[in-house]
C-alpha cells in the first residue's frame, strides 16, 4: 500500500481548484468531474470546512489533482482562516475553476479571485452554475475567459464540463522541442552580432538556450560575430567574403543558421539556398508559447490592411536597460514610421501589458521572444488577446517578413509552416 501511495505522488499532475463564494455548487462541480460524492452537497452555508481532493485521470489531459475549496465569503475569524487557505491552494494550482452563481446580486468575491489568479498568470475557466435563468455577470475581467453554463448538480452536463474544460485547457506537461529540426552529428550555425546592448562574460539567455539543446541532442553547435555594422556600410563585400568563408570550412555544411533577429536583413540576402535559417526571436516564442508559433505567423496577415491612426502595441516581457539600436523601440518604430506613417504605435514593458485596459483598442501585439518570463506568464498574455480576439505577432517573424516574402517563408521552413 506504502508503494502505491508513493507511486501516485510520483506521477506528474495538473492542479486544477475549483473556487467562488459558499453555497455556488462548488462541490457539485467536483462531484459532476470524479462521478462520485468526492465532496459533500449540502445547502448549509460552510459545509466545506477544508479543502476536498480528489486523484483522477482526465481522458484528453491525463492525471489531475482537484481541489474543492471553501467558500470565500465566510464571515469571522474560521472565515478567514478559510480563505487564507483557499488563496494557498490557489498558488498551487495550474488551473481555477471559478464557480459564479448568476443570479447572485453581488460578485466582489469572484471579481478579487479572477484578479488574485489573473496576478499569478493562472489559467481561469468560469463555470456558471444555473440555480435559475442564465443572466449576465457583471464583471469586467470576465471578457478574457471562456465560459460555460450548466446545471451542476444535473449529471446530464459531465461531458460537457468535460469538454470544456479539455477544450480550453493547457497541461503543463506538455512537453516543446526548442529546436524539433535538429538532428544528431548535424553543426548549427548560431549568428550573434553581440552590438551594444549584449552583456560581457555570457551569451544572452536565448543563445545559451540554443547552444546548450544543440549540444544536448548530440549536435554541433558553433557560434559566428557578425560585424552588422560593416556588413551595411561600404564595406558590406569584405564581411560577406568573411561570412561565406567561415561556412566554406565546414567539412561538411552547417545543416541551419540561427540568427539574431536584427540580422535578418544581411541574413536573408547572405545565407545560401541549401542552408536552413530562422532567428533566435522565432525560437524562443514557440517554445515559450508552448508551440503557437502558427497563431504568431497568423497575426502578420494585419500589416497588410493596416490603416492610419490605428493602433499597435509593442511587447517587451523585461525592463531591459536600451541602448543603441533597440529592435523594440528603435528598429521596429523606424519600419512603421517609414512605412505605415499614420499608425500609432505605444509600448508596454514588464507587467503593463497585464495592466493594459486597453487591450481591444489595438490592431495589432508585436510581442517579443518571451524569454525572460515564464511560459505560465507568457501564454496567459496569449489567453487575452485571443478571448479579445487580437491578431498577435513576434519580433523575429515581423523583422523577417520586412525582407520579403521570400526570407519569411525560409525561416519559416525548419518548423514546417507556411507564411502568412
Amino acid at each position: 500500500m506504502g508503494g502505491f501511495k508513493t507511486l501516485a505522488m510520483l506521477v506528474e499532475r495538473d492542479y486544477i481548484g475549483i473556487f467562488g463564494e459558499m453555497n455556488v455548487g462548488k462541490s457539485s462541480v467536483m462531484n459532476l468531474l470524479t462521478q462520485q460524492n468526492t465532496s459533500l452537497v449540502d445547502a448549509t452555508p460552510g459545509t466545506t470546512a477544508d479543502t476536498k481532493i480528489s486523484l483522477l485521470e482526465i481522458h484528453g489531459i491525463g492525471p489531475v489533482k482537484l481541489f474543492d475549496t471553501a467558500g470565500l465569503d465566510e464571515k469571522g475569524e474560521l472565515g478567514n482562516k478559510k480563505r487564507k487557505k483557499v488563496y494557498s491552494d490557489l498558488k498551487e494550482c495550474d488551473l481555477a475553476l471559478v464557480v459564479i452563481d448568476p443570479s447572485s446580486y453581488s460578485f466582489e468575491v469572484e471579481e478579487e479571485l479572477i484578479e488574485r489568479a489573473r496576478d499569478m498568470d493562472k489559467q481561469i475557466l468560469i463555470i456558471k452554475n444555473l440555480f435559475s435563468e442564465d443572466k449576465e455577470v457583471g464583471i469586467p475581467l470576465l471578457k478574457f475567459y471562456k465560459k460555460i453554463a450548466i446545471k451542476a448538480n444535473d449529471d446530464s452536463y459531465r461531458q460537457r464540463l468535460l469538454n470544456f474544460v479539455i477544450d480550453n485547457f493547457e497541461s503543463r506537461n506538455k512537453k516543446q522541442a526548442l529546436l524539433p529540426f535538429v538532428e544528431r552529428e548535424e553543426y548549427y550555425v548560431l549568428n550573434i552580432p553581440m552590438d551594444v546592448e549584449t552583456p560581457p562574460g555570457r551569451y544572452l539567455r536565448p543563445q545559451a538556450m540554443t547552444e546548450e539543446y544543440i549540444t544536448r541532442n548530440w549536435a554541433y553547435p558553433v557560434s559566428f560575430r557578425m560585424d552588422l555594422n560593416k556588413a551595411r556600410s561600404e564595406r558590406k563585400k569584405e564581411e560577406k567574403q568573411r561570412f561565406l568563408s567561415f561556412i566554406d570550412n565546414f567539412k561538411k555544411g552547417p545543416e541551419a543558421i540561427i540568427t539574431d533577429s536584427q540580422a535578418m536583413d544581411i541574413m536573408a540576402e547572405w545565407v545560401p539556398a541549401d542552408i536552413k535559417l530562422t532567428t533566435f526571436s522565432i525560437a524562443m516564442i514557440n517554445y515559450f508559447s508552448r508551440g503557437k508559433l502558427r497563431l504568431f505567423v497568423q497575426g502578420l496577415k494585419v500589416l497588410k490592411e493596416l490603416e492610419e491612426e490605428e493602433r499597435v502595441l509593442i511587447v517587451e516581457a523585461c525592463n531591459h536597460s536600451r541602448v543603441g539600436e533597440d529592435i523594440g523601440t528603435v528598429q521596429i518604430p523606424n519600419y512603421f514610421r517609414e512605412k505605415f506613417p499614420g499608425v500609432v504605435l505605444e509600448h508596454n514593458f514588464g507587467r503593463e501589458f497585464q495592466e493594459n485596459e486597453q487591450l481591444s483598442e489595438y490592431k495589432l501585439i508585436i510581442h517579443c521572444g518571451g524569454c525572460m518570463i515564464s511560459s505560465q506568464e507568457l501564454n496567459a498574455r496569449i489567453r487575452d488577446v485571443e478571448n479579445l480576439q487580437i491578431p498577435f505577432t513576434n519580433y523575429g517573424l515581423l523583422l523577417s517578413y520586412i525582407q520579403g516574402d521570400k526570407a519569411l517563408r525560409k525561416v519559416l521552413e525548419p518548423w514546417g509552416l507556411a507564411s502568412a
